[in-house]
């Protein structure tokens, strides 16, 4: 769910693809188009599985027929200005196209999704994967397999030479890695874990899981027998530039850790649970109550000592970290080194944990991977909340930890959304927030969040509504339950500033409806990611909506057990933020949320295209002494 946590994992790098069309229509006669939801919904019977779309002929092309009739129908009918989800819709244009042998107009809306790209890297690398492979077998009349891959191989480096390195690094770094880990079974499996459960009991797909399907069978079609040329491409070009970008947060970091007599700071770390022991003296204790399975102060939670807990269907409960079986535990140190290949190989660095990984995948059956996946999913949200929970406390002593745990569904076909359980999470969402009023919290860190297509595709994975518009009705009504009930939580409490992290799927958070980063209030930032250079991020989500930046990527912090590992997400870069204001808070905790506001916006830099305003701790502590003359 983004009720899901905000750190980018394995696959989700590739196609969520999608489309375009040449506009008939003038724009005064079209529907505007101003969220997400907004947007017509179209399903495809289908008799097969959805997998099955992946290596059939026949139903695989009556079927993508209807895909491109309906998204063309979709651009002449309606005015959409949002850049993420026209370059989605070009995208499946553009895989149809390369998937027909129509070249030209493949390369048409290669060009089109060029032109709307925002952020640097993409600017540079948008389709040079594409544009490469289109060339090598325009040129290549003999259709013969070697000579294009030659070609292939000749045009691409071509274009990856002329990259300017410190743009460009991270990108080219984490498109390897995952190229090296993809393969055909790999794909399928995604298809048969995720889509053909719900296939099974509707009997047919959403336009989402079309366009994700079509994505797929481009790539296996296309990518997958050039997939070692361009690893070796880029490698090459890895290896030749292979200098490590400046980290500037050194510089700008402030260390209280030998300072004296500086007040505490409660700090807030909603999340998916901590493990109370890594941080040891800098955990609240409730001194009115004990463990004993008694409320014996009477705040309605039993044992809440350092804190309180819901569990999935938002009962409460006292356990402030997942409780892990024998058997999860058994394999924690395993998943802890896969996720640490994971992260080594979209960093190019060549460690046994990387070549572990690299094996395990490419000998990995389809039917394996919704075991592995769902070990992932389980294994971050074990560790989420303590490798926030210590980038948050950071070099500052001073900051006391009270932990408010919310339970993440870690499986491949998650519970389905109901109403009955968004109303207790909407009451859950509000008595957490009195919670933090009546012990003192000043700043909260949120590194999750909801989305309205997140809903909706839980629906219809587990078969809810078969009707798309009725489903769409029900989602909406689930949602607003969701996002009133943070909104007015989140409101309730104007003495205490909220973080949330704005999210890792390179979309704008308020025309995708996501919560609580689209959200307008004025005790709450929304954070984005940046890397140690300072430079945006591929996954980093954007909007109206998002105030700061700070790094978020491969980001140092503690694991349950008290071990370390780097982790990259917009989920590392709300608690970098909540970071500096519990120390501003332990310098001066006269400060309000406006103050603390203040001094980390007017600290923060404004990039020269304006997309990016980055955290400054050193220029906000400045602003701090010039505040308190």
């Amino acid at each position: 769910m983004q009720r899901s946590l905000n750190i980018p994992v394995i696959l989700s790098f590739i196609f969520f693809l999608a489309l375009t069309f040449t506009l008939s229509i003038q724009a005064q006669d079209k529907k505007k188009i101003t969220k997400l939801d907004d947007l017509p919904r179209y399903t495809y019977p289908i008799d097969i599985k959805a997998s099955e779309l992946l290596v059939s002929e026949s139903e695989f092309n009556s079927f993508s027929k209807q895909v491109r009739k309906d998204i063309q129908n979709t651009l002449e009918e309606y005015e959409i200005e949002d850049k993420t989800t026209l370059k989605g819709y070009y995208a499946t244009l553009r895989n149809l196209d390369m998937l027909e042998g129509n070249f030209e107009s493949a390369m048409d809306y290669i060009q089109k999704i060029l032109s709307l790209q925002e952020k640097p890297a993409n600017k540079l690398m948008s389709g040079m994967i594409d544009m490469s492979l289109i060339e090598s077998m325009q040129n290549n009349d003999s259709g013969d397999a070697e000579l294009t891959r030659n070609l292939f191989s000749k045009n691409l480096k071509a274009k990856v030479d002329k990259l300017p390195w410190d743009v460009v690094q991270d990108d080219v770094e984490q498109l390897k890695g995952n190229y090296e880990i993809i393969s055909e079974n790999v794909l399928i499996g995604i298809i048969q874990t995720q889509v053909d459960p719900s296939v099974e009991k509707s009997k047919n797909i959403s336009s989402d899981a079309a366009a994700r399907i079509i994505g797929f069978r481009k790539f296996i079609e296309f990518i997958l027998p050039i997939k070692e040329n361009a690893v070796e491409i880029l490698g090459d070009y890895i290896e030749t530039n292979k200098v490590e970008k400046e980290d500037i947060w050194k510089d700008r970091d402030v260390d209280l850790s030998e300072a004296k007599d500086l007040s505490k700071v409660m700090v807030g770390i909603w999340d998916s649970g901590i493990d109370v022991d890594v941080f040891k003296n800098r955990i609240f204790i409730n001194k009115n109550e004990k463990v004993d399975g008694v409320d014996n102060d009477n705040n309605g939670f039993i044992d809440d000592v350092n804190g309180l807990a819901f569990s999935l269907k938002e009962d409460y409960t006292t356990d402030l970290l997942y409780p892990m079986t024998e058997t999860d535990l058994e394999n924690y140190s395993n998943m802890t080194s896969q996720i640490k290949g994971l992260m080594d190989l979209q960093a190019a660095i060549n460690s046994p944990e990387a070549t572990e990984l690299k094996k395990k995948m490419s000998s990995m059956n389809p039917e394996d991977l919704k075991p592995f996946l769902e070990e992932l999913a389980l294994f971050s949200m074990y560790v989420h909340g303590t490798h926030v929970a210590g980038i948050a406390t950071n070099k500052n002593p001073f900051a006391e930890v009270l932990v408010a745990r919310i339970t993440f569904d870690h499986h491949a076909i998650p519970a389905p959304p109901t109403v009955e359980v968004a109303k207790k999470a909407a009451d859950n969402y509000m008595n957490t927030v009195k919670y933090f009023q009546e012990n003192n919290v000043r700043v909260v860190n949120m590194s999750w969040g909801w989305t309205l297509k997140e809903i909706e595709g839980m629906l219809e994975a587990n078969g809810i509504v078969k009707d798309a518009e009725e489903r769409s009705q029900l989602t909406r009504k689930i949602f607003d339950i969701y996002k009133d009930g943070l909104y007015n939580a989140i409101k309730s409490a104007p003495e205490i500033l909220f973080i949330t992290a704005a999210g890792n799927s390179d979309n704008d958070v308020i025309f995708d409806e996501v919560i609580p980063s689209m959200f307008d209030l004025p005790n709450l930032i929304t954070v984005g990611a940046v890397d140690q250079a300072g430079e945006e991020t591929g996954f980093t989500s954007f909007g109206e909506s998002v105030d700061v930046h700070a790094n978020g990527f491969e980001v140092n912090s503690y694991l349950p057990g008290g071990n370390t590992i780097e982790m990259s997400g917009t989920s590392m870069a709300s608690p970098n933020v909540v970071n500096l204001a519990a120390k501003l808070l332990a310098l001066d905790n006269s400060l309000t949320t406006s103050d603390l506001i203040k001094l980390i916006l007017d600290g923060a830099e404004k990039s020269e295209d304006g997309r990016i305003h980055l955290m400054n701790p050193e220029i906000s502590m400045e602003l701090l002494k010039t505040f308190q003359q």
